[in-house]
């Protein structure tokens, strides 16, 4: 795997990938040497969708040449945290959702649930990740025309992701589902049910059923 690093600023290190994967790929390699205590004293490593940004480095040209001799494993299913959130396939866009991928709409919320995802990072609003695991010819475009309004709970895809909505806004991805699962809790610790490398399974419940229930699964 190729990486490339830039410095950025006196303390920082951005280092870029060559995929979404790779990225993904990355932050876990340093998450792992991290905890091992094998990478140099770093104050943040935030993942993005194709890099990696670590702030607090003491000499990021260093490091940066370092990494050049980095073997970057490629992600495997290690002992990560994985969450189930409990949704109800029942969005606006099921069906067209379900057209694009040339299935019934109840075939589309069974595949969606196969699928194993896991959150590559987080942004947009405080709680929301962007979760990978759909192969590429399931992806899909965005709306033509994003909505003004989309509720908090919505499941959504976009490109290669999957989305849910920590809160009401804007937005143009196409709604599949809801979950009354609580993405982002001030009071609660962590406040972000998901975060970087958390493994996420999405479990189907009849449309009148709550969709509350969501936690840590084995």
């Amino acid at each position: 795997m190729r990486v490339r690093g830039l410095p950025v600023g006196d303390h920082a290190l951005l280092l870029e990938a060559e995929s979404g994967e790779a990225a993904e790929a990355l932050h876990a390699e340093l998450l792992r040497r991290a905890a091992r205590h094998e990478l140099p004293p770093v104050r943040e490593i935030v993942p993005a969708a194709r890099t990696v940004l670590l702030d607090g480095v003491a000499d990021p040209a260093r490091l940066a040449a370092e990494l050049e001799h980095w073997r970057i494993p490629p992600l495997t299913r290690a002992q990560t945290r994985t969450v189930e959130v409990r949704v109800r396939y029942d969005g606006p866009d099921l069906a067209e959702v379900a057209a694009l991928w040339g299935v019934s709409p109840t075939e589309a919320a069974a595949l969606h649930a196969a699928t194993e995802f896991r959150v590559a990072f987080c942004g947009f609003a405080p709680g929301f990740g962007y979760l990978t695991g759909l192969p590429e010819h399931r992806h899909v475009p965005r709306r033509a025309t994003p909505r003004t309004a989309v509720p908090a709970g919505a499941v959504a895809l976009a490109g290669p992701y999957t989305g849910v909505y920590p809160r009401s806004s804007p937005g143009g991805w196409q709604l599949i589902g809801t979950t009354d699962a609580v993405l982002w809790d001030p009071a609660r610790d962590p406040a972000a049910l998901f975060a970087p490398g958390t493994r996420v399974r999405f479990v189907p419940v009849p449309a009148g059923e709550a969709g509350r229930g969501s936690g840590a699964a084995p």
